[in-house]
């Protein structure tokens, strides 16, 4: 059997994000988000999800950009002299590779963002990371700890069969070959990431795909998304919303990217492409 989750990052972002992504699984075929607990709209996403139970919502693990959730004081080696997150993945992944951030600091600030969201009242049905900073095996090691003690035991497994990623980029190369880049550094540590998520009893799906189309997932490259879809469990991952001036001053580098995957969640034949290869579609809730 074929099993697909579509999942939208950045809920909590902002109000035109959370719209999108409300719009993406009322009207069409998104089945997961996962919530920024340092989100500017978090308090909107909430309200929006606990509105729409059917969507299964996760956390969005951030490390990178925006403030901290934990006290500043108690998380001081994770944070900049203007007291945010590190501005850039590359940055964030030097600091914690030459041990200038203490492990215990990003323990303590995704334990707050995780008891945020619970708070909230909702219940996270997966993991998954802003920037995929949970690929990095030490901070895998310590999201794996987070996620023990909260008894999570769903997370995103970020690595993606290039063959797919040219598959489904065909006529889009330019714009997506530093991405195909990143996807193929992850598969790097693969071995190291799926040993921690065996450690400490995480499930993944089988399969995953989006990393190197990331903000590319129009209605035509999901169409034929829909052809690398293997059998068991496949997570495509997406970045829907509307693009406002609030996104504008957010500094995403994703902006009208986010209101085309948007119209690739609601195209009528990209849900028949789907259904027409007896791909059944569940949200992380229902991985097993």
């Amino acid at each position: 059997m074929k099993q697909l989750i579509f999942n939208a990052d950045d809920f909590g972002m902002t109000r035109g994000v959370n719209e999108g992504i409300i719009r993406g699984h009322r009207e069409g075929i998104l089945t997961s988000a996962t919530l920024m607990a340092n989100g500017l709209a978090f308090d909107d996403a909430v309200q929006k999800a606990l509105e729409n139970p059917k969507l299964g919502v996760g956390c969005h693990l951030v490390l990178v950009g925006g403030k901290p959730v934990a006290p500043p004081e108690s998380v001081a080696s994770l944070l900049d002299l203007q007291g945010n997150l590190p501005d850039s993945l590359a940055g964030f992944v030097a600091r914690v590779t030459t041990g200038a951030i203490q492990p215990d600091h990003i323990e303590r600030e995704l334990t707050a963002q995780i008891e945020k969201i619970r708070g909230a009242g909702i219940v996270p049905s997966h993991l998954d990371s802003h920037k995929h900073t949970h690929a990095h095996p030490w901070v895998m090691e310590i999201v794996g700890k987070v996620a023990q003690q909260f008894g999570i035991t769903k997370i995103r497994r970020p690595v993606e069969n290039l063959r797919d990623s040219w598959e489904t980029s065909r006529g889009e190369i330019q714009s997506v070959s530093s991405q195909i880049v990143a996807a193929g550094a992850v598969r790097v540590v693969a071995s190291r990431f799926e040993t921690i998520a065996e450690k400490y009893k995480l499930i993944c799906p089988d399969h995953f795909l989006g990393l190197a189309m990331t903000g590319q997932l129009g209605p035509a490259a999901l169409r034929r998304m829909a052809d690398s879809v293997e059998e068991g469990s496949t997570e495509i991952m997406l970045h829907p919303g509307i693009c406002d001036a609030d996104l504008a001053a957010s500094g995403s580098r994703l902006q009208q990217h986010r209101q085309d995957e948007l119209d690739g969640l609601l195209d009528a034949g990209v849900r028949e492409a789907f259904l027409q290869r007896g791909i059944h579609f569940i949200s992380y809730r229902e991985l097993n």
